[in-house]
């Protein structure tokens, strides 16, 4: 099952500030849904395990978080790879950094999700739904911890 999603992120936070964040995978693992545990590989790479709960499937995902920041465009690609419950999920994101010109910024974001196995059986329509809430909520918790972190309201 393929599930895709974009959206933007107002940060009043400079470019600068939002671009460190998305080059830290801690601190951008930290901001999947229901994230138990985090724990730092390298400068590019976080394995997490984060809490499910859809329908009757409950339950942990191990995840492997993989940035691949690309400065001179201002783009940083997220890769998250892993599974449990007998599921797998495989996740590709790209997240651009806009300078809007007024120490603000904006991030403009797109996802592709892969899944596979008793996760799929939820339905279409109720796993997308999900899906779109969790994302938009990964990027809302981002948006909240880079202005927490510079000082500004969200």
């Amino acid at each position: 099952m393929d599930l895709t999603a974009s959206g933007q992120n107002h940060i009043p936070a400079p470019p600068a500030t939002v671009w460190a964040f998305l080059q830290d995978p801690e601190q951008v693992a930290r901001c999947l849904p229901e994230v138990r545990d985090v724990r730092p590989v390298d400068a590019h790479h976080a394995d997490a395990a984060v809490q499910v709960g859809a329908g009757l499937l409950r339950g942990q995902l191990r995840l492997r978080l993989t940035l691949e920041p690309d400065e001179a465009q201002g783009l940083v690609r997220v890769h998250v790879q892993g599974g449990g419950l007998g599921s797998t999920v495989t996740l590709r994101a790209e997240a651009r950094v806009v300078d809007r010109g007024d120490g603000h910024s904006r991030l403009d974001w797109q996802g592709r999700a892969e899944l596979s196995g008793p996760v799929t059986r939820l339905g279409a329509r109720q796993l997308d739904a999900q899906a779109q809430r969790l994302v938009v909520r990964t990027f809302q918790t981002v948006s909240a911890r880079i202005s927490a972190a510079s000082g500004t309201l969200a």
